[in-house]
């Protein structure tokens, strides 16, 4: 299960509507405890996609490992990661799973419909690296005041 804050949760949703029509996407920071994804931060990234930022999103790996590092100064690893889908559903894609390849992580997906922040979906990435596949995951809202302090970069 993924648990965030309410101002996390807003925070994806906020981000997909700043980017639309284009993807938007960022990496979960917090701790696994339990079985859950314990969401403390946002980290809101570059979509370095260029003309397919549209369909497609891609983190740059020098803005991963600078996120990673920091996190880490602070005790915090990375428990996953989210994307929009601008006007379609928060499903996972064929190609989401191909490019997904942190095992263990959640894969949160915010649908954005005309500019407006819709349903939200996470999935985690299970399995082997050679036969990986997405379950859906639950996602606990929290308020503000017990999920983290809703900080974002």
């Amino acid at each position: 299960m993924l648990v965030l804050s309410q101002n996390n949760f807003d925070t994806i949703r906020t981000h997909g509507e700043l980017t639309y029509p284009n993807e938007c996407c960022g990496i979960l920071l917090g701790h696994v405890a339990g079985g859950h994804h314990l969401v403390s931060e946002v980290v809101r990234c570059s979509n370095t996609r260029g003309q397919s930022a549209r369909t497609r999103f891609k983190i740059a790996p020098k803005e991963l490992i600078e996120v990673q590092r920091e996190g880490r100064e602070r005790g915090l690893s990375i428990v996953g990661f989210y994307h929009s889908h601008p006007d379609a559903p928060p499903h996972f894609s064929r190609t989401d799973l191909e490019e997904a390849y942190w095992l263990g992580c959640s894969y949160v997906i915010a649908s954005v419909l005309k500019g407006c922040a819709a349903d939200v979906r996470s999935y985690l990435l299970a399995g082997k690296e050679e036969d990986r596949n997405f379950d859906e995951e639950g996602i606990r809202i929290l308020p503000n005041d017990r999920g983290g302090n809703g900080k974002v970069h």
